[in-house]
């Protein structure tokens, strides 16, 4: 049965699910949601490939061309999935990124034109980065009459700039045009921290609409057995374990972790972990192993069935950004960890909305992105003294009052209702 309120979507972004991190999981998890509470939803997407940077299976096989899933719902919703062809480097660089963004962009718009010969879409959504996309959103709005959305869950113009990746003051004025272009003609602008949204009212010159990433709190909760789930991934039972689980690239400063790990040397209980993939995994691995650390490991991403467990396991998380980037995207990987009850040692500037949030909530620990000597002794010092129950409590409650993604995908939903 069709839902009274019910509206079709077409949702455009090359990260989408079976990504189990990043972009890619919010994306999938919104969609099905939307599609599960009755809307008839279109995706148009790549094949997953994140944080691998390869084409995973069993999609591998059908990468070289388009295909499509379609999912119905008892809702009377459905979720159409169109997958494109698009090229995907091994070892990405900031030109092969370009290409990246420049082939999904094609092959999207490519396959969008029979789109055009069929009954509207009542909102066109699409998710930056890359910041481009939006520019498919547009294009579709202004032939078919839909309404657009434009979702920025990072501010990747600004983060190219502020980390030295595009220094052509030609080159950034036409992209920031570009970027100008697409804010205008967006019937809704919305992004996920109070940071962001600042900066890009000054650049839109229109209201932001407040979208957060959430986590699913029924399926990442507390677990008591510590103990016992430290044996199960292969530690001792008496390990203090610092967890660093996210993506795995070259301008993260995750160097910081290795150091600390050599610094703090000396307290036996102590073990660092590195979780995950990425391109600069390698690198990181063959530097420890020159430094010969003996209390860091490196294991790979985890799957969904064990994440819950895997993140409970920890003692400390590590959430690790570079100065220039504290207040441009809200990591997603925090808000897993605020849902686990877990505790948190974040670098953030104290001017940035990140800051701003975790200090009134007091649900972790906040030391200054880029200072080796506050890192370690931040470390050392939970290790040593932290009242852990009073930080796990508060960020669950945290996560619980303001990141659960029913609360949070109902809100967006009235306003695409309204």
């Amino acid at each position: 049965m069709k839902k009274e309120n019910s509206k079709s979507i077409l949702f455009i972004g090359y990260n989408f699910t079976p990504e189990l991190t990043g972009i890619g999981k919010y994306s999938g998890e919104m969609m099905h949601w939307l599609a599960d509470n009755g809307h008839q939803c279109c995706v148009i997407t790549a094949y997953p490939y994140y944080p691998h940077w390869k084409v995973q299976e069993p999609y591998r096989k059908n990468r070289f061309w388009y295909t499509t899933e379609i999912e119905n719902f008892a809702s009377g919703g459905q979720l159409q999935i169109i997958r494109c062809p698009t090229y995907v480097p091994s070892k990405p660089t900031a030109i092969k990124r370009v290409l990246l963004d420049l082939s999904f962009t094609i092959a999207a718009k490519l396959r969008m034109v029979p789109l055009f010969f069929k009954p509207k879409y009542d909102w066109v959504i699409t998710v930056a980065p890359s910041f481009q996309f939006g520019l498919i959103g547009v294009i579709y709005k202004k032939i078919m009459g839909a309404k657009h959305l434009h979702h920025v869950q990072d501010l990747q113009i600004e983060a190219a700039q502020e980390l030295g990746l595009i220094r052509s003051p030609r080159l950034l004025n036409i992209l920031y045009g570009i970027e100008r272009y697409i804010f205008r003609n967006s019937n809704i602008i919305s992004s996920i921290s109070e940071g962001m949204i600042a900066r890009i009212e000054r650049k839109a010159k229109k209201p932001v609409l407040f979208f957060p990433n959430w986590t699913e709190t029924n399926s990442f909760f507390p677990l008591d057995d510590t103990v016992g789930l430290k044996q199960r991934f292969g530690f001792a039972s008496t390990d203090w374990v610092v967890l660093y689980s996210g993506g795995i690239g070259e301008k993260q400063g995750l160097e910081a972790i290795l150091a600390a790990a050599d610094t703090l040397c000396s307290q036996k209980r102590m073990q660092f972990v590195i979780c995950g993939t990425g391109p600069y995994k390698r690198n990181l691995a063959n530097k420890a192993a020159e430094m010969n650390l003996q209390n860091m490991h490196f294991m790979p991403l985890q799957p969904k069935e064990d994440f819950n467990a895997f993140l409970n396991m920890a003692d400390l998380h590590l959430v690790i950004q570079k100065e220039q980037a504290s207040d441009l995207v809200m990591p997603s990987k925090l808000t897993t960890i605020l849902a686990v009850g877990g505790v948190a040692l974040i670098t953030a500037t104290s001017k940035s909305s990140l800051h701003k949030v975790v200090s009134k909530n007091e649900m972790a620990i906040l030391v200054p992105p880029e200072n080796q000597k506050a890192l370690n002794e931040a470390i050392l010092s939970a290790f040593q003294q932290l009242d852990v129950k009073r930080v796990k409590q508060a960020a669950r409650t945290y996560a619980e009052k303001n990141l659960a993604i029913d609360n949070v995908m109902r809100s967006f939903e009235r306003e695409i209702e309204k």
